[in-house]
Parts: C-alpha cells; structure tokens; sequence
C-alpha cells in the first residue's frame, strides 16, 4: 500500500519501517513492522471499535488491536482472531461473533471513513482536536503542543462567547 501510494520501492518502505521501528524504540516501546507480513481489511476491526465505543470500552479495544498488531505480530484481520482479541479487551464473544456476521457497524465505520475525508484526512496517523484542527503523521511534541494549546484557546473563546 505504501508502495503504490507514495511511489515508493521496497527498499524505500523497508527503510521507512525500520525508522518507525527504531523511533518507537528510543521512546520505550516494542513495534515491529518490517517482516510482519500481516496485512487486510481493517473493516471488521473498525466494527469493533465501534462496538467498544458503544460498550464504553473502545479504548481498551483499540489497545488490544494496536499491542496485538504491532507488538505480537498477530492478525486483526480475520473474524476468529478479532473475536478472540476482542473478548481480551473485554467485549463478550457471543456478541462480537453476531456483530460481524451481521455488519452491525458498517454503516458507522462508512460515516468514519466519510467524516475523515471531509477533514482532508488522507494517512494515519491522523488527529483531530476539537473538531476542526488536524495534525497528520507523526510530528514533533511542540506541534501538539501548538495545536492543543490554539484548540484549548478557542474551546474556551467560543465557552465564553455562549454563555455571554
């Protein structure tokens, strides 16, 4: 995907990988993409997340899916690992299993997918603060820094402006 998407050789995306991976190390954490050969729809993981959204529990499912990806080297692509993952993180099997099968939250993950295209999203990572200010890729301390502090400026502006 990388390769078709930003013109890259395989040598290019490898090397690419193992910056990430060497990035990640110098901060402490364990992050594996070269070799992995784990790749697939994320569509039903992204189900998931929708289902722990309503669970009230997506941020433990997203951890799971994210330490299980990049730190185990584990599928998140294929229903019988999901479901297993998913009931690691605290959502119930039975539950998860009828949730794929019926595409409980496609229709969600589609207004996801919309909604991240109105907000010029085109890569991961993406953020989002406040609703209307992105920060793409992966940036230094000091520009999230700049954009929460604008975010938390104009959050409180517009707080008040509302009860004026």
């Amino acid at each position: 995907m990388l390769k078709s998407k930003y013109r890259l050789s395989d040598q290019q995306v490898r090397d690419m990988d193992i910056r990430m991976e060497r990035l990640a190390d110098v901060e402490g954490l364990e992050y594996h993409l070269t070799d992995a050969g784990l790749t697939g729809n994320t569509l039903d993981a992204h189900q998931l997340l929708q289902l722990g959204r309503v669970r009230g529990i997506q941020d433990a499912v997203i951890e799971r899916l994210y330490r299980a990806y990049f730190t185990e080297q584990r599928s998140v692509f294929d229903r019988d690992s999901l479901v297993t993952l998913a009931g690691e993180a605290g959502l119930d099997h039975a539950e998860t299993r009828d949730v794929l099968e019926r595409d409980t939250y496609v229709e969600a993950v589609t207004a996801d997918v919309l909604e991240a295209r109105s907000l010029g999203v085109s890569g991961v990572p993406f953020f989002v603060l406040a609703g209307r200010y992105g920060i793409s890729g992966a940036q230094a301390t000091e520009v999230f820094t700049e954009a929460l502090t604008t975010a938390w400026k104009d959050e409180a502006k517009t707080s008040s402006l509302e009860r004026s």
